[in-house]
């Protein structure tokens, strides 16, 4: 399971859609709806969150608005916690942004080398709504990948 921290707009299409089906995955499993996955690392900052329903539901709707967007159709109603008023940011560590930015250009090496071509010039990395950049490193539930995690911690010394 993978909950991008990233905005939704740097993932291409399959990447887009896979964080769509692992949100409502997540939201099952916040929900209690499934007893596999209730204890995934990618949970734990919406479980340790004031409200995770809301909040799972905040992350889905960023990823069906950049869908839209995009001309593809996620269907709303699978939303099921969604408040348009909720205002609530997940705090996450500068450190696990750069850490994902590395991910993702990894993976689009091979399935998308235009869209990681783009991401090489970012200076601001945006972020899903459902969250709020914060100073700090890897985060501690991130099962990182060495070689991506001393590339990470490399940029931020640029």
């Amino acid at each position: 399971m993978r909950l991008w921290t990233l905005h939704p707009g740097y993932l291409d299409a399959k990447g887009l859609v896979a964080a769509w089906r692992e949100g409502l995955l997540a939201q099952k499993v916040l929900e209690g709806g499934t007893k596999g996955y209730a204890s995934h690392p990618q949970l734990l900052r919406f479980k340790g969150c004031g409200d995770p329903l809301r909040s799972i539901a905040q992350y889905l709707e960023a990823l069906r608005s950049e869908a839209e967007s995009r001309g593809f159709s996620f269907d709303a109603s699978r939303i099921r916690h969604f408040d348009p008023g909720y205002r609530m940011r997940i705090g996450v560590n500068s450190g696990q942004l750069r850490y994902e930015l590395e991910l993702l250009r990894w993976k689009l090496e091979s399935r998308d080398p235009e869209r990681r071509s783009r991401l090489e010039t970012l200076e601001v990395i945006r972020l899903n709504a459902a969250f709020e950049e914060r100073e700090g490193g890897i985060e501690d539930w991130e099962r990182a990948v060495e070689a991506l995690r001393l590339r990470a911690m490399a940029a931020s010394r640029r």
